[in-house]
C-alpha cells in the first residue's frame, strides 16, 4: 500500500466517508432528518461505511435529532452525553427510541437509545432549555493563525509528496473542510509530541437556516478531531501500523447558537491518557472569539508494543 493509500483510508475513516461514496452537504442534512416510526421512535439511514462500522458522529446527531423530535421547538439542545456501547452496521437503518424523561419549567430531558439486531448501540442523555438571562462569561479564543493562513490539506499533500490523483476525490467528496493549524495527523506523527492541536473546520456548502439542525450537524463533526491530541501526546497518526481506536463516550455542551456557516476553530487537548484510554477536549469558536460549544470525549487506544 502506498503512504496516498493509507492517507486515504485513514481520512476516510475518520470522516466516514470515501471517494466512492461522496457526501455532499445535502446528503448528510437528509440523512441527519431521522424519520418517524412510531410513537417517540424514529429510523436513521447510514452512509456507506469506509471500515465496516456507522461513524459515531452521525449516530450522536441522528440522536441528538430524534430526542429534539418530542421536544418544544422553544427548547434548543444545551448538552448531551452519550455512551457507544457497540459498533453500528452500516447495512441496516438505526431505530432510535425517544424516553420522555422530564418536562419542567425551562428545561426536559430525553433518554435516547440508537438500537441495531436487537442490541443498543448508543445510549444517551440529552437535556433541551428554553431561552434565559443569566450570568455570561467565557474563554477567551486563542491566537492562531487564520484559516487563510494555515495550507489546506491539498497543498500539505502536493507539499508531501503525496498523489493528489489519489486523494483529490476523496478531499471533494467530504461535507467538511479541514485545515490543521499544526500538521495533521492522518499518515504522520506530528513534530513534537504535545497534547493539544487547533483544526479549523467548515461546511463546505452552506447550510439551510435553523439553530436545531447546525446544532445537529455541529454534533455530527464534533467527533472528528477530539481524540488527536492523545495521539499527538505520543508520537502516533492514525494510520500507525497495528493501532486499535474506538470512541467509548461523547459529552456536548452548547453554550450559545451560532451558524455554522464558516470557518469554527476546534481548540482541543488531551489532559489525561492511562489503562488504554486517551480523554479528549473540545472548545469550539466561531470566528469572532464567540464560544460556541464544549466537547468531551474518551477513546480506547490499543498500540502494538
Amino acid at each position: 500500500m502506498t503512504s496516498s493509500e493509507r492517507a486515504r483510508d485513514a481520512l476516510a475513516a475518520i470522516t466516514g466517508v470515501e471517494a466512492e461514496s461522496p457526501v455532499p452537504v445535502e446528503e448528510l442534512i437528509a440523512k441527519l432528518d431521522v424519520q418517524p416510526d412510531g410513537e417517540d421512535r424514529y429510523l436513521g439511514h447510514n452512509f456507506h461505511s469506509p471500515n465496516g462500522r456507522v461513524f459515531g458522529g452521525q449516530v450522536l446527531a441522528q440522536a441528538l435529532a430524534a430526542g429534539a423530535r418530542t421536544v418544544d421547538p422553544d427548547r434548543p439542545p444545551h448538552s448531551f452525553h452519550g455512551y457507544f456501547l457497540r459498533p453500528g452496521d452500516p447495512s441496516v437503518p438505526i431505530e432510535l427510541s425517544v424516553e420522555r424523561l422530564r418536562d419542567g419549567r425551562s428545561f426536559s430531558a430525553r433518554r435516547v437509545q440508537a438500537v441495531q439486531h436487537g442490541k443498543p448501540i448508543l445510549s444517551m442523555i440529552a437535556s433541551f432549555q428554553e431561552h434565559a438571562e443569566g450570568l455570561d462569561h467565557q474563554s477567551p479564543m486563542p491566537e492562531v493563525p487564520r484559516p487563510d493562513e494555515v495550507p489546506s490539506f491539498r497543498d500539505r499533500l502536493l507539499a508531501a509528496g503525496h498523489s493528489v490523483t489519489e486523494l483529490g476525490p476523496l478531499l471533494k467528496a467530504q461535507p467538511f473542510e479541514l485545515r490543521h493549524v499544526q500538521s495533521p495527523l492522518f499518515l504522520s506523527p506530528g513534530p513534537e509530541k504535545v497534547a493539544e492541536q487547533a483544526v479549523w473546520i467548515r461546511p463546505t456548502s452552506p447550510l439551510p437556516p435553523g439553530d436545531l439542525l447546525h446544532a445537529i450537524v455541529l454534533a455530527y463533526v464534533s467527533d472528528y478531531t477530539v481524540l488527536e491530541p492523545t495521539l499527538r501526546a505520543h508520537g502516533l497518526a492514525w494510520a500507525t501500523a497495528g493501532m486499535k481506536t474506538a470512541s467509548l463516550d461523547h459529552a456536548m455542551w452548547f453554550h450559545r447558537p451560532a451558524r455554522f456557516d464558516d470557518w469554527f476553530l476546534f481548540v482541543e487537548e488531551s489532559p489525561s491518557a492511562s489503562g488504554a484510554r486517551g480523554l479528549g477536549l473540545a472548545k469550539i469558536f466561531a470566528q469572532d472569539g464567540t464560544l460556541v460549544a464544549t466537547v468531551g470525549q474518551e477513546g480506547m487506544f490499543r498500540v502494538p508494543a
